[in-house]
C-alpha cells in the first residue's frame, strides 16, 4: 500500500507540458514568450533558454506558467530545459521566428499531396527554418488544456506531403520573404461551420444561442439538449410520415396540416434555422392525354437527400445537396386528373430543402412540361427547432453545436505566441450568409482577445464554384463573400480574392500554391508593414450616376485594367439593374486609373450594379498594377437571399 502510494506521488510530481511544447517548435518572436505546464503544487519550475533562466511556482491546482523576455527572431537550433524536483523535459531544436496559427475547413484542411504540381514541389520542399504542428481533431464540450495529438516536425518531403497544402506554400512565400524561421500550426476540420470554432462566452453573445447565457459550457447547455436530441432522433426513426403514409393520397392528412411554402428555395428562409425531415406535397392535375404514359419528374436540387413518390409509389431517392434530381415515371403511375408528388426531404446540417433554379422543377409527360415551381404544401415530422436543438445533429458531429472545436483545437493554444492567423472557411455558412457578417469578426475579435493582443488576421475569399448562371441572379456564395469584405473594416486584417482559380465541378480547388501566394501577399502588407506589397486588388468606394451610365470609383494599386492587360478593354461580370431590382449583363470599361464606367441599353435609368455576383463568377477580370482581382461586390443594399 505504502509503495503504491509512493509511485503515484512521484508521477503527480513530474513536470508536464502541453504536446505542442516540444522538439523542433518554433517560439515567437519580439513578443515575451509563455510557456506553462503541470507539477506538483508549490513545485518551483526552472525554464532555461537561449541564455535566459526564470524560475515559477506550481499553483495550488499544479498549473505553472513562466515567461521569458522577448527575442530576436534566430534560427541558431538551440535547447529548452524545463526542470523541477520530478525531473526535467529537454526540447531540442528549437528556434524564434515566426508562429501563424491555420485553420478553418476543409480547403485549409486539405493535403498538399493531391494538389496541383505537388509531386515536384513535395521533392524540393526540404527546410530546416520551416517547422509544421498538426493539431489532432477534438470535439470537446469543455475547454481542454492540451490537444489530442501533434508534435512540431521539420518541413521535409514526408512531413509536407501530408500537411495543409494552403498552409505549407503560405509558410514557403512568407519565409522567403522574412529570411526567419516559420512555424505553421494547422488546426482545422473539413465540413465545419464558424460557429464550432467560436469560444462559448461569445457564442452565448448571438441570438441562437442567448437562450443559454447561464451555462458556463457547451457541455452544461446541452444537458437537458442532449435528451431533446435523442428524442428527436427517435421521431426521425420512427417517421409518423412513413408510419403514417403521408405520401399516399388515401391516406394524406387534410391540408390544415400542411401549411403553403414557395418552392424552389432553401426552407430556412420561411421557417429559420432548422435542420431534420420535412415532407413536401403538391397536386398536379394533367389531361386525359398524359393517363398512363411514362415520363420524368425533375426537380433542381435537394439539399441533403430525398425520398421521392409519385401517386403514392417511390420512384427515387437521392444522397446529395448539390445534385439535380431526374426520376423515371414507369407507365402506369400517371392518371388523368390530380397527380399527388411528393418530396421527403432530409437536411443533416446548414441549408435544407428543395432548392435552385424554378425552371428545373417540373414534370416531363409525354413531350408537354408541367411546372412544378410555386405553392407547395409542407409537413415537418421532425427537426431540431421542433426539439429546441440549435444546429441540431449528432453530437459526435462538429457542428452540431457552437464551441465544440474551439474548445477542443484551439483553446489549448490559447497563450502560445503567435504572429498572426489564415483563415478558409465559409462554404458551410453560405446559406446563412447574412449572420456571418456578425459572426466571422465575432471569431476575430474573440480569438484575439483570448490572446490577448490584435494579432493580424487574413482570410481566403470563397472560390468560385457550381455551374456557370447564364443570366444574372442571386448567389448565398456572393453574399458570403460580401460578409468576407465586411470583416476587412477590422484593423490588421487582410483577404485573398480567388474567384479566378475555383473549380465549377469540385468545391476543393487544386491550386492551392496562388491561394498561399495571395494569402502571403496579404499577410505581408498587413503583418509585416510592406507597403510595397498590395495586400489585394481594387477595392469599391463609391457609385455616381451619369445619365444612363454609372460611375465606380475604386481604391486602386496603380492604374485600373482588365486582367488580360488591355487597358482600354471591356471588362466582364458587370450586371446593372434599375428600380425594378432586374439586373442584366452589362458593358463596361475603364474610364482613367480609377473609375469604371458600367452601362446596359436595356436599363435606361440604372440604379444599381453587381459584380461577379454569381455562385461562380469565373469571368471577372478586373485588377490594377498589382494583378490581383478585385473581390466581387454589390452597390445596393436590397435584402439577399439569406437574409
Amino acid at each position: 500500500m505504502a509503495a503504491a502510494l509512493t509511485v503515484f506521488v512521484s508521477a503527480q510530481a513530474e513536470v508536464s507540458m502541453p504536446k505542442f511544447f516540444g522538439d523542433n517548435m518554433v517560439l515567437q518572436r519580439e513578443r515575451p514568450i509563455r510557456v506553462w505546464g503541470r507539477a506538483a503544487k508549490g513545485e518551483t519550475v526552472t525554464v532555461r533558454f537561449a541564455g535566459t533562466e526564470v524560475s515559477t511556482r506550481a499553483d495550488r491546482t499544479g498549473r505553472w506558467e513562466a515567461t521569458l523576455p522577448a527575442m530576436e527572431a534566430d534560427a541558431t537550433p538551440r535547447e529548452m530545459i524545463v526542470a523541477g524536483r520530478g525531473g526535467e523535459l529537454r526540447f531540442a531544436n528549437v528556434v524564434v521566428g515566426d508562429v501563424w496559427l491555420c485553420s478553418g475547413q476543409s480547403n485549409m484542411e486539405w493535403r498538399l499531396d493531391p494538389t496541383t504540381g505537388c509531386e515536384a514541389e513535395i521533392a524540393a520542399s526540404a527546410n530546416p527554418n520551416i517547422r509544421l504542428l498538426s493539431v489532432g481533431d477534438k470535439i470537446a464540450f469543455e475547454e481542454q488544456e492540451d490537444i489530442e495529438s501533434g508534435q512540431w516536425v521539420a518541413c521535409t518531403p514526408e512531413t509536407s506531403r501530408v500537411f495543409s497544402a494552403v498552409g505549407y506554400w503560405f509558410g514557403k512565400f512568407i519565409q522567403a520573404e522574412t529570411g526567419v524561421p516559420v512555424g505553421l500550426i494547422d488546426s482545422s476540420w473539413g465540413g465545419t461551420d464558424i460557429e464550432t470554432w467560436t469560444s462559448w462566452g461569445a457564442m452565448r453573445t448571438t441570438p441562437d444561442y442567448a437562450r443559454y447565457a447561464g451555462k458556463r459550457s457547451p457541455g452544461e447547455a446541452i444537458g437537458r439538449g442532449i435528451e431533446n436530441y435523442l428524442a428527436y432522433e427517435a421521431v426521425l426513426e420512427n417517421d409518423p410520415g412513413d408510419r403514417e403514409r403521408w405520401y399516399d393520397p388515401a391516406a394524406a392528412a387534410p391540408e390544415t396540416h400542411w401549411p403553403t411554402m414557395t418552392l424552389p428555395q432553401f426552407w430556412e428562409e420561411a421557417l429559420g434555422s432548422a435542420d431534420g425531415r420535412i415532407w413536401f406535397r403538391k397536386t398536379v392535375v394533367l389531361p386525359a392525354s398524359a393517363a398512363g404514359k411514362a415520363g420524368v419528374l425533375h426537380l433542381p436540387a435537394v439539399d441533403d437527400a430525398d425520398v421521392t413518390y409519385v401517386n403514392g409509389r417511390q420512384v427515387g431517392a437521392t444522397q446529395g445537396w448539390d445534385r439535380p434530381r431526374r426520376y423515371e415515371l414507369p407507365a402506369g403511375t400517371l392518371h388523368e386528373g390530380e397527380n399527388l408528388v411528393v418530396v421527403r426531404v432530409d437536411d443533416t446540417g446548414g441549408s435544407g430543402g428543395i432548392w435552385g433554379d424554378a425552371a428545373g422543377l417540373y414534370l416531363e409527360v409525354g413531350g408537354e412540361r408541367y411546372d412544378l415551381a410555386g405553392a407547395w404544401r409542407y409537413r415537418p415530422s421532425a427537426t431540431t427547432a421542433m426539439f429546441g436543438i440549435a444546429y441540431g445533429g449528432n453530437y459526435g458531429n462538429p457542428n452540431s453545436f457552437a464551441s465544440l472545436l474551439y474548445n477542443g483545437m484551439i483553446a489549448p493554444l490559447v497563450g502560445y505566441g503567435i504572429r498572426g492567423a489564415i483563415w478558409y472557411q465559409g462554404e458551410n455558412n453560405a446559406g446563412r450568409a447574412q449572420s456571418y457578417r456578425e459572426l466571422f469578426p465575432l471569431m476575430i475579435r474573440d480569438w484575439r482577445g483570448r490572446w490577448g493582443y490584435e494579432f493580424p488576421f487574413c482570410w481566403v475569399q470563397l472560390a468560385n464554384f457550381m455551374a456557370v448562371k447564364p443570366q444574372p441572379g442571386e448567389s448565398e456564395w456572393a453574399e458570403l463573400r460580401e460578409a468576407q469584405n465586411g470583416t476587412l473594416a477590422l484593423p490588421a486584417t487582410g483577404q485573398a480574392v480567388i474567384t479566378d482559380i475555383g473549380e465549377a465541378n469540385d468545391i476543393h480547388p487544386r491550386n492551392k500554391r496562388d491561394v498561399g501566394y495571395r494569402l502571403s501577399r496579404a499577410a505581408l502588407n498587413v503583418a509585416y508593414g510592406r507597403a510595397d506589397v498590395a495586400a489585394g486588388g481594387p477595392v469599391y468606394r463609391s457609385m455616381e450616376r451619369d445619365g444612363s451610365r454609372i460611375v465606380l470609383t475604386f481604391d486602386a494599386a496603380g492604374a485600373l485594367r482588365p486582367a488580360d492587360g488591355n487597358r482600354y478593354g471591356y471588362l466582364h461580370g458587370f450586371a446593372i439593374a434599375g428600380a425594378d431590382r432586374r439586373f442584366v449583363w452589362a458593358k463596361a470599361y475603364v474610364r482613367d486609373d480609377r473609375t469604371v464606367v458600367v452601362f446596359s441599353d436595356e436599363v435606361a435609368e440604372p440604379a444599381a450594379v453587381r459584380y461577379g455576383w454569381a455562385d461562380n463568377p469565373q469571368d471577372d477580370d478586373l485588377t490594377d498594377a498589382s494583378g490581383l482581382l478585385a473581390s466581387p461586390f454589390r452597390t445596393d443594399d436590397w435584402p439577399g437571399i439569406t437574409k
